[in-house]
């Protein structure tokens, strides 16, 4: 093979992989855009809220944030079960999001479109996206868990250091 052939090639392959790298980039794109924008209720004055909407925005979500001193009547419309309660309430598409749920949970809800009215991480666990304050041998083991309209309840996942003997 002379030079001349062996560059066109050479220029050719890295062109062909270029191409292929930026279609793969524009499929991830379309997949993160499919999903729905969320709508967070939360208190204008509460840091930990604030943090997980930052939390959400890097984490590539679109995120809208609405803030209320009447969060109770927001969860009661809504009907988040008050056990599973916590500082936030989410409305993403079909899907309800309680405290401090962690990205890949929201992706997962949405890949597997599970028959449930949401997710939640009830109160305020140390360590969760949004809580990461402190010292992480402080961190807290915590579930995320499932629940559906009809008030069923499940874990969908547990996050945190392992339980301590």
């Amino acid at each position: 093979m002379d030079r001349r052939r062996f560059v066109l090639t050479a220029l050719g392959a890295g062109t062909g992989a270029l191409a292929f790298s930026r279609v793969l980039q524009a499929q991830q794109r379309t997949a993160q855009g499919a999903l729905p924008p969320m709508t967070v209720y939360k208190s204008a004055s509460c840091g930990c809220c604030s943090e997980w909407v930052a939390y959400a925005r890097k984490s590539g979500f679109t995120v809208k944030t609405v803030d209320t001193e009447d969060l109770a009547s927001v969860k009661a419309e809504l009907g988040i079960p008050p056990r599973l309660q916590s500082c936030h309430t989410v409305v993403m598409g079909p899907y309800l999001l309680e405290g401090h749920v962690p990205a890949e949970d929201v992706r997962k809800m949405f890949a597997t479109k599970p028959k449930v009215r949401g997710l939640a991480v009830p109160g305020m666990p140390l360590g969760a996206p949004g809580m990461e304050q402190g010292s992480p041998a402080d961190y807290q083991r915590y579930d995320v868990v499932a629940f559906t309209a009809a008030g069923a309840m499940s874990v969908f996942s547990t996050h945190g250091p392992a339980k301590r003997g």
